[in-house]
């Protein structure tokens, strides 16, 4: 088995083997021998954790967190973020992740808990005992719903951003090229600029929005529409 496949779901093994084998060798030999970069080895291909049969959307992002604590193998997870919530709002570990931040105003927005005052102290006045409580729940959600988070480029090292999207192309490549053969049913969430210059081999795009860092994606009527049925926020009912 591929070192990369260790921590996949088995479902997936045939399909990341054919797009593993459109990589560069020797880029690939640097990755299983050294450890400079993000997230760690075991994390790189954890987006495909969950079953193939299980997935309905693939939500891509650019590339993993700069930092050790908040780069996880998911693309938008930042594993440093604990609480969404505290006393006078959203807590300060989500304020400080915008991306993140103007996601969750933008779905309390689509479920009717804000009407466009996106202030501390209005988010303070939500009852929360019926939302998730916790990055983790709630990035836990998105992927039992579907969601198959995915960096474009899943390797993060310092100066070498171009440099890894570029050896990653091929791989994302013929991912969504496999994809269209055996699940031409799942749609794609294309978020930014990197995302929307992937060809995407004719899988349906549900959504291609602008990066949430950007303030207008909070009030995107396209993203509210699209997220709004899926309810990512609230607690599943028992």
């Amino acid at each position: 088995m591929h070192f990369l496949l260790r921590n996949t779901h088995p479902e997936w093994h045939t399909l990341l083997e054919h797009c593993l084998e459109t990589m560069d060798v020797n880029y690939l030999k640097n990755l299983q021998e050294h450890n400079d970069y993000l997230p760690a080895r075991e994390n790189l291909l954890a987006a495909f954790a969950s079953p193939l049969k299980s997935t309905h959307y693939i939500l891509l992002g650019e590339s993993p967190y700069p930092r050790a604590a908040s780069a996880n193998g998911y693309a938008f997870w930042d594993a440093a973020v604990d609480s969404l919530w505290s006393s006078t709002g959203l807590s300060k570990a989500v304020n400080r992740a915008t991306s993140l931040r103007n996601w969750v105003k933008m779905l309390l927005l689509a479920r009717g808990e804000l009407d466009g005052d996106f202030s501390q102290p209005a988010i303070a006045s939500i009852d929360k005992t019926l939302l998730m409580p916790t990055a983790e729940a709630f990035f836990k959600g998105l992927i039992q719903k579907g969601f198959l988070l995915l960096n474009a480029t899943p390797v993060y090292s310092p100066g070498k951003v171009h440099y890894h999207a570029r050896m990653w192309r091929p791989f994302i490549d013929k991912l969504f090229v496999e994809l269209n053969t055996c699940r031409p049913d799942i749609q794609l969430v294309l978020f930014g600029r990197i995302a929307t210059q992937v060809a995407t081999s004719g899988l349906p795009v549900g959504l291609q929005c602008e990066h949430p860092y950007n303030v207008s994606f909070i009030t995107n009527a396209d993203a509210l529409a699209f997220f709004k049925p899926l309810n990512l926020l609230g607690i599943p009912h028992e």
